[in-house]
């Protein structure tokens, strides 16, 4: 089939690399425009736009599609992005990760001109988790399953029907870039066969949403990302989980941040007398006691302000007489800027 592709980061490049190797046609590729980051914070293309260039396929990077955009000159960019592709011969739209809105406009241009209209891989087993970041809030929730789907697009927010879904086990151990790997590479396979069964079956048969279980999952503030020991062990392993790799949770010590990276719940506390939340109780087996609301957890890996990341077990070892003083909440960053690993949702 002749497919116009839209993505962004790791997770789309996956489902585009699968698409490509599987032999369709990439008639074009949308991707947002480059971004500083790095150290030197320079321009950086999207791993998709990478992918693209090395095959060849024509790349779009609008910063908008929707030509009634407040910003007049994203209007314009806009109208003529949605005039270029209202002139392109292709057969669907896959839209996986892309991270803009898809104007309503542009999802009638892949209905009228695209035989099949628009599908998008969501990582999630929708309706649980619609939205931008459902990797990350199925791990903070606590859920012992999640997965991919593969959604027929409509002008609602991950509201349309599904084609296929297939779920995943969610580890006690996991953390957002596991999952992330794990669901990059299965949406990839799934998309294949999606298009392999529309390319069989023209008459494909979509089921609707259950009307129950639907949940959202908000984007990621960096004003989330602050540890709070009053709470329970269990919700900030989860958290901590949840938040690792982006944008990673920070508590303060001694008036210095810190990101914890790794915890786990002990298998033994019976001799750990509860203090404060927050207070260091001692080593662990494997790294640090810190106390929470109800019972302490053990953080394993951490990293310093400037420095890399280390073994919380080194840390105390270094630094014995820390026994006994507190963690405290972190200051809020004063940017609230948001992270969302791909962002799944009608733009993702």
């Amino acid at each position: 089939m002749k497919i116009i592709f839209a993505g962004t980061p790791h997770f789309a490049a996956t489902a585009l690399h699968a698409i490509f190797a599987a032999g369709h046609e990439i008639t074009a590729v949308l991707t947002q425009p480059d971004r500083p980051a790095g150290r030197g914070m320079r321009l950086q293309e999207s791993p998709v736009k990478a992918f693209a260039r090395e095959k060849k396929i024509p790349v779009f990077q609008p910063s908008s599609l929707n030509r009634n955009a407040l910003d007049i000159n994203k209007q314009k960019e806009a109208q003529l992005i949605l005039s270029q592709i209202d002139q392109m011969n292709f057969d669907i739209v896959v839209v996986v990760a892309y991270g803009l809105i898809l104007s309503q406009e542009f999802l009638q241009i892949a209905k009228r001109n695209g035989r099949h209209g628009c599908f998008n891989i969501h990582a999630s087993l929708l309706p649980r988790w619609r939205g931008a970041a459902p990797i990350q809030r199925a791990i903070e929730a606590g859920d012992s399953k999640t997965g991919v789907a593969i959604m027929e697009m409509d002008a609602s927010l991950d509201t349309g029907p599904i084609l296929m879904k297939e779920e995943v086990a969610i580890a006690k151990d996991e953390t957002s870039q596991s999952l992330h790997d794990r669901l990059a590479s299965l949406g990839a396979q799934l998309i294949v066969q999606a298009l392999k069964s529309i390319v069989n079956n023209p008459t494909i048969e979509l089921h609707a949403q259950d009307v129950t279980g639907i949940s959202y999952a908000n984007k990621i503030l960096k004003s989330e990302a602050t540890l709070d020991w009053n709470q329970s062990a269990q919700s900030l392993d989860r958290k901590i989980r949840a938040f690792n790799p982006a944008p990673g949770m920070s508590t303060e010590f001694e008036n210095e941040r810190i990101k914890i990276w790794r915890t786990c719940l002990p298998i033994s506390r019976a001799s750990v007398p509860k203090e404060r939340p927050g207070t260091i109780l001692g080593e662990g087996s494997e790294g640090v006691l810190v106390q929470c609301s109800d019972q302490p957890l053990e953080v394993l890996e951490l990293q310093k302000a400037g420095g890399k990341k280390m073994s919380a077990h080194a840390w105390f070892f270094a630094n014995p007489a820390i026994k006994g003083l507190r963690f405290s909440n972190a200051p809020h960053p004063i940017d609230g800027k948001e992270h969302a690993a791909p962002p799944h949702t009608k733009s993702a």
